[in-house]
């Protein structure tokens, strides 16, 4: 909701009363409250009508900034897992580390840092899967290895995927859908 709707809506005004009390159009009223910034003799006008400082209207823009300060420490808590896909200790404990040191307790890291828990523990089970395949069938040495890099090329597509997906600033689109933090 943009502050414009706020405060109209704080004082019990329609869009048509706010027009005829501002002499701003409805359509430019509307134009406002869907995101556009009042600029000029449009700000002054609304901040008289609303009986508010011109500097209201810029919390809208503290707002966005704050969101995209946390989308870009969502991409960074990401992509830090990249570099350590294969050491899987690391591939949790350097992106909670991010999270702590700059206080991202968010749902999206927790969900990131989700997906990196159970991969991990998926790993292991994997592991312990290739030491008893080895035990029991003399299964050659290229075909075991294969099992892991293909786990690991999984773990980077997916951190990838989730890259872009909070890059196109869709953050309910992460996949996969895990939270257990």
């Amino acid at each position: 909701m943009s502050k414009l709707t706020e405060q109209r809506e704080k004082l019990h005004l329609t869009q048509e009363e706010l027009a005829e009390k501002s002499g701003i159009s409805v359509r430019t009223i509307q134009r406002i409250e869907s995101g556009q910034r009042p600029k000029g003799y449009t700000r002054k006008a609304l901040a008289r009508a609303l009986d508010v400082d011109e500097s209201y209207f810029d919390a809208d823009r503290d707002l966005a900034g704050t969101y995209q300060n946390v989308l870009k420490w969502n991409k960074i808590v990401n992509l830090s897992v990249l570099p350590f896909v294969c050491f899987p200790p690391l591939n949790i404990l350097v992106p909670l580390a991010i999270i702590v040191w700059k206080k991202q307790f968010n749902p999206v890291n927790r969900q990131l840092l989700s997906i990196q828990i159970v991969w991990t523990l998926a790993s292991l089970l994997l592991f312990v899967f290739i030491l008893i395949l080895n035990d029991w069938l003399a299964v050659q040495s290229n075909s075991k290895m294969l099992i892991p890099i293909v786990w690991i090329t999984l773990n980077g597509l997916v951190i990838v995927r989730n890259a872009l997906v909070l890059n196109s600033g869709k953050t309910d689109r992460i996949y996969p859908n895990i939270n257990m933090l």
